[in-house]
């Protein structure tokens, strides 16, 4: 840690991103920092373990409790919690072959098979000190790329910034779901939600029903948590688990260092995930399981010997949860940079910054360049600090995925409850939630993925302003010239443009695949 902070200081040419930097590094050094940081990963643990939370749905859900806390504070704990979640969710992967979360579906491949092997403590300590290598690699990109980065944002005006919103909103309806055109349907629809309330433009009430409530909008903790957590407690209610959870876990002295050091032998296999991860991380809407999955697919790649990936192999963990854990602190870059979220957590946290008056992108970084610091700080801080819970946690949390679903249904609906009522002290906001969670639910029937949805939920307050203003540009200069000229706007309509066909060739060549296979099997 002490190198990478003389290495980070020295390629830092510029006086006042040095400064910033430093203020950054002595916020969140702060014992009461650390102190939320702690809290946030340990309440990460818990919620990566049980099967059915994902890291989108715990962070959501401790919003509301933040308020309470400074800013800085706040965001370190919401921080330690995503990047701890990211671990966690290896443990039920490993031992029941029930990942935590869907970026642990690729670490359930070999982790559950050594396991059956007698090497399940070997998986979750490859698990956690590999998280904390990705997580460390990550929030070095976030702090090294982000100030470059944003001499780059403060380019963007009001048609940039509309253009970048499509794109962001493209693949992240191009990549979830099953299906390219639900994808972006259940981004549309997150974006009439946002359109609820007083319209930027000329202050007409839109889809309120005369109500007057709705006239202020959704509650954006309240959307996001009847989006993501109450249609997986319906889910997990109406699919109720038909196998216990029965998992051998006998600690071994001395086996936390063998493990370390086993990792440690393929550097460059680490290198590469972590390079991975970082890079999937920051293009927005890709997250962590594609994260994982691709670079499980280039450790096998790469890998002289294939032969025991998928029955074992501690590559096959090592890639996964590296690169996964990668892609949760760069996922933050395109955030503070550009003010897109880069995964689903980050959407919450940007709401969460919102919510107290900070506009994620350039604007943060001229008024408070030093909490964006402070924050990749914390989420370096949040790897460490899960590897070292991690480790000596472990035995205990395996236990927790015993909940019977009595109890976890009923807990997870009393904290949403909460969640939604306190940010405004309004009822109607819990109604909101309930609503939206009852129709996500039925809407993932049907095919739909809630992450689309939740994210244009959040993208929506950021393209409408900025497509309103760039019209009333347009009045003066013409709508070509303010949309379709300049580089940066030729740029992004040309990355829309490859995103969707690249997307749409991959699922056509899938097709064609599945039915050859199909046709060769018959």
């Amino acid at each position: 840690l002490f190198l990478f902070g003389c290495f980070t200081f020295n390629i830092c040419n510029n006086k006042l991103r040095k400064f910033l930097m430093i203020e950054g590094l002595l916020q969140a050094l702060t014992l009461s920092t650390l102190l939320w940081l702690t809290v946030g990963v340990m309440i990460g643990m818990i919620v990566g373990t049980l099967p059915g939370l994902t890291a989108t749905m715990g962070t959501a859900l401790l919003v509301p409790f933040t308020f309470a806390l400074p800013t800085g504070e706040g965001i370190a704990m919401l921080g330690g919690l995503y990047v701890c979640a990211m671990f966690s969710d290896a443990i039920p992967a490993c031992l029941v072959n029930t990942p935590g979360t869907p970026a642990a579906m690729a670490t359930a491949f070999d982790g559950h098979p050594m396991t059956l092997k007698g090497r399940g403590q070997e998986a979750i300590v490859a698990s956690c000190f590999s998280s904390a290598l990705g997580t460390v690699f990550g929030a070095g990109c976030y702090l090294l790329l982000a100030w470059p980065l944003i001499t780059i944002a403060l380019k963007f005006g009001p048609p940039e910034f509309c253009w970048l919103g499509v794109f962001a909103l493209t693949i992240i309806g191009s990549l979830a779901g099953d299906s390219i055109l639900k994808g972006l349907a259940g981004a549309a629809i997150g974006l009439l939600i946002s359109c609820v309330g007083i319209s930027h433009g000329n202050e007409l009430s839109r889809f309120t029903f005369d109500i007057p409530p709705l006239q202020g909008g959704v509650s954006l903790v309240a959307g996001l948590i009847g989006i993501f957590a109450i249609p997986q407690v319906l889910s997990m209610v109406s699919e109720l688990r038909k196998k216990e959870f029965i998992a051998e876990y006998k600690p071994k002295s001395g086996e936390t260092l063998k493990t370390i050091k086993k990792v440690m032998e393929h550097p460059w296999h680490a290198l590469r995930s972590s390079a991975i991860g970082s890079f999937i991380g920051i293009l927005p809407g890709a997250g962590s399981p594609i994260a994982a999955l691709v670079s499980y697919n280039e450790g096998i790649r790469w890998a002289k010997d294939k032969s025991q990936f998928g029955k074992g192999d501690l590559r096959g963990v090592t890639a996964s949860e590296i690169a996964n854990n990668a892609a949760a602190p760069a996922a933050m870059i395109p955030l503070v940079t550009l003010g897109v979220p880069g995964s689903s957590p980050a959407a919450v946290i940007a709401g969460a910054l919102m919510l107290r008056g900070l506009n994620p992108g350039p604007e943060l970084f001229q008024n408070d360049g030093a909490l964006v610091y402070s924050f990749g700080w914390s989420l370096l801080f949040a790897g460490i600090v899960t590897f070292i819970l991690g480790s000596l946690f472990a035995p205990l949390l395996v236990r927790i995925i015993r909940i019977p679903l009595r109890l976890l249904a009923p807990l997870i609906m009393l904290l949403a409850t909460i969640g939604a009522y306190a940010i405004r002290n309004n009822i109607f906001d819990v109604y909101i939630m309930l609503g939206l969670g009852v129709f996500v639910f039925f809407a993932k029937r049907l095919g739909f993925h809630p992450g689309p949805i939740g994210l244009g939920l959040i993208l929506g307050p950021i393209i409408e302003p900025s497509l309103i203003q760039a019209l009333y540009i347009s009045d003066a200069v013409g709508v070509g010239k303010v949309f379709f000229t300049g580089i940066i706007n030729i740029s992004l309509i040309t990355l829309i443009i490859v995103s969707v066909s690249l997307v749409v060739w991959s699922r056509r060549k899938d097709k064609i695949q599945q039915h050859e296979s199909t046709s060769a099997k018959s």
